[in-house]
């Protein structure tokens, strides 16, 4: 088994660090920055092998060159962004495989928040490591694609196990709750999970990952019945 570690970082962001023992490898998903990540790998006694990068945005890509600088690792990232990711090793698109020991993470292009945004699918482990495209109870702006692109990935999305395990890249969910709230007052299972979110958010806990059960049943952005329901919506909560 994987082991996955949550390291917050800026205002709420989050990096991952995943580990397999039997290879010794770790890999960063994303760093923002780069040493809290190298601390907390250090804290766990393990040496970073490689990067995973989603996107191209500074807060997922800020620490690439300093933990290289450190570790040596090997960066891997979208190819469509690569001209915007100057410290990428491997270019990956729909499609390609990448492993951390035996464990192998296909890569899904999940254009919208960004033109080349990609997402690790880990089958074997049940994990999903899905950027800034899917948030617990949210997605992800549209800042260089559109609507239909990201209706599409959440039917993508929507269309995996629903135990499996996702892994995004900020603390929104409270607010992704009150905005959902608003669009299905009266959904029972989104009213139960808000009371969980405000507790945990009270003691100061962390609220992701989630899973896709979790979002089939509460994401107001998944559950969107047409591309127009997903962009009023979207637009709805870029205002709100």
């Amino acid at each position: 088994m994987l082991q996955v570690v949550r390291v917050p970082v800026l205002a709420d962001n989050y990096v991952w660090l995943l580990h397999d023992e039997l290879s010794s490898e770790t890999v960063v998903v994303d760093p923002a920055v780069a040493e809290p990540v190298l601390d907390a790998a250090a804290a766990h006694g393990w040496t970073i092998s490689q990067i995973w990068n989603t996107h191209w945005h500074g807060d997922h890509v800020g620490g690439n060159a300093a933990i290289k600088a450190v570790t040596g690792c090997r960066i891997t990232g979208p190819r469509a962004e690569a001209a915007k990711i100057g410290t990428l090793d491997v270019q990956v698109g729909e499609g390609d495989q990448v492993c951390i020991g035996d464990h192998v993470a296909t890569v899904m292009e999940v254009p919208a928040h960004t033109a080349g945004h990609i997402a690790y699918h880990l089958p074997g482990d049940g994990l999903i490591f899905v950027g800034d495209t899917l948030f617990a109870m949210g997605c992800g702006r549209l800042f260089e694609g559109t609507a239909d692109q990201m209706f599409s990935n959440m039917a993508r999305f929507a269309a995996l196990s629903d135990d499996t395990i996702v892994y995004c890249a900020h603390e929104y969910t409270q607010g992704n709750g009150r905005f959902a709230l608003t669009i299905e007052p009266e959904n029972e299972a989104l009213v139960a999970r808000m009371t969980q979110v405000n507790a945990a958010r009270a003691r100061g806990e962390a609220t992701v990952p989630t899973t896709i059960g979790q979002e089939r049943a509460t994401n107001v952005f998944m559950r969107a019945g047409d591309v127009g329901e997903l962009a009023r919506r979207r637009a709805a909560k870029d205002t709100a």
